[in-house]
């Protein structure tokens, strides 16, 4: 189950994954759309589902290290709802600008939002998305002060950040990156612990001194609570071998996607750790859902 709409770059990898494991499982695979409630209403299904391996769930940062922090009340718990099976991959974002914005490096931009506090405005594609979490988390680690712009989804975003509507976001390669090798927003940094070999002329924020600022969004694989041991370390595999087929590899890179192959304990920790780092972040900036 996919808890996104059709047609985006997130679906566009569900059934890339759901294709290449079909074919090595033996079985026919569905991949079924459920948005809505910032992925809460698929992750609910999933979690009501028979642990039989038979439901699984495509799910993101919102599911495993947001929504606990951001509703009051949650139709599930990630901590104990869930059976984690693997991780699927990492969308590293950038931070980028209109090609007017008055910076043509990082530097620049931090000089140039000091001297002009709560004057510069940044666009996310929603409250309590990747995007707008993590320019928060940049703003706390770099003491700046940018105004929030929520938009309704990805596309509109970005229409208005190429328009200079409002000059700078922090957005994923996955959605972002032909607008990026287009010259349509200029590239200042990229969230990563290391440069993305798609964009290799980009420094990383680490490089430009933001510490303890790595920011992306991710996705794993998640079963109902109480899949038997073997049930999981076989769709493990599975996944793991879906990661390394060179198609759905290549398929990835298009999309800046790092593969995040390994084992389900691994990658459970993985997820409860990055809760707790944006846990504080949610918090003390106030950010709720509901």
């Amino acid at each position: 189950m996919a808890p996104y709409p059709p047609g985006g770059g997130a679906d566009v990898l569900a059934h890339t994954l759901a294709e290449t494991m079909r074919s090595t499982l033996g079985v026919s695979i569905v991949v079924e759309n459920k948005p809505g409630a910032s992925t809460n209403i698929a992750a609910q299904d999933v979690a009501r589902a028979a642990p039989d391996g038979r439901t699984v769930l495509q799910a993101d940062n919102a599911l495993m290290a947001f929504n606990e922090h951001l509703f009051k009340k949650l139709p599930v718990d990630p901590d104990t709802d869930f059976s984690y099976i693997g991780g699927i991959g990492k969308f590293p974002l950038a931070l980028v600008v209109h090609p007017d914005f008055p910076a043509k490096n990082f530097k620049e931009f931090m000089a140039y939002v000091r001297a002009h506090p709560g004057q510069v405005n940044y666009a996310s594609p929603g409250n309590g998305s990747p995007h707008h979490l993590a320019m928060e988390m940049f703003k706390h680690r770099t003491q700046t002060f940018l105004v929030h712009v929520p938009y309704r989804g990805a596309a509109p975003t970005m229409q208005d950040v190429m328009a200079g509507q409002v000059p700078v976001m922090l957005l994923d390669l996955a959605s972002g990156l032909p607008t990026m090798q287009s010259g349509k927003v200029r590239v200042l940094a990229c969230g990563g612990k290391a440069r993305t070999l798609l964009l290799p002329g980009v420094p990383t924020l680490i490089e430009e001194n933001v510490r303890d600022v790595e920011v992306f969004a991710f996705q794993g694989l998640l079963g109902p609570a109480g899949m038997a041991p073997a049930t999981v370390q076989r769709m493990n595999g599975e996944l793991n071998k879906a990661l390394a087929n060179t198609t759905v590899l290549k398929r990835f890179l298009d999309f800046g996607m790092e593969t995040m192959q390994g084992t389900p304990e691994p990658f459970r920790a993985f997820a409860r750790a990055e809760s707790r780092r944006w846990g504080p972040i949610i918090r003390d900036n106030g950010i709720a859902l509901d």
